[in-house]
């Protein structure tokens, strides 16, 4: 079993910048690891995930602006976030995948993001 928290939600006015990171309760060695994100009214969103061998994807509308990363010694998948803009805004969740599934299997919380213009 896996938990996971986010942390680095918050207000940022257009073209700023936020950090998110995504702390597991257990190892996410393995395990594939994606930031989705849900607006009001809107389906969520897969933004950009990583797999267990470092392997990247992102969303068309945050390639360039957005970087996944992870530290699997710490357990922590972050995302840096840049030149952010009022359709950023929603709350973002992390997700982590059992080994070998080929479903999101655990999500924290989520983490709101305001960009204002």
């Amino acid at each position: 079993q896996v938990q996971l928290v986010e942390s680095g939600g918050g207000l940022v006015q257009a073209g700023g910048s936020l950090r998110l990171s995504c702390a597991a309760s257990g190892s996410i060695f393995n395990r594939a690891v994606g930031w989705h994100r849900q607006a009001p009214g809107k389906p969520r969103e897969l933004v950009a995930h990583i797999s267990s061998g470092g392997w990247t994807n992102y969303l068309n509308s945050v390639k360039g602006r957005f970087t996944i990363s992870r530290d699997d010694a710490k357990n922590t998948v972050s995302l840096q976030m840049n030149s952010l803009n009022t359709e950023d805004t929603a709350v973002y969740y992390c997700a982590a995948k059992r080994l070998y599934s080929t479903s999101w299997d655990y999500w924290g919380q989520g983490t709101q993001v305001t960009v204002s213009s």
